[in-house]
């Protein structure tokens, strides 16, 4: 049986590797370049994950990924 889970994905504009989510138990909220660190969430915890890292310069936007169960 497969999940979908998602991930944030953030935008800095320019030329930045896009970043994701590493955790959330912490502020600032870490981050990281790497898809495979990025943390695996359900769609309200993404949401409000996203909301609190949203800036004008920073565009987070909710990655789904299909996880096994």
């Amino acid at each position: 049986m497969k999940n979908t889970k998602f991930v944030v994905k953030v935008n800095r504009g320019g030329t930045r590797a896009p970043e994701y989510v590493q955790r959330i138990d912490r502020i600032p909220i870490q981050m990281t370049t790497r898809r495979l660190l990025a943390l695996a969430m359900g769609r309200f915890t993404a949401e409000d994950a996203a909301k609190s890292i949203q800036t004008s310069r920073c565009n987070p936007e909710l990655v789904p990924i299909r996880v096994n169960a």
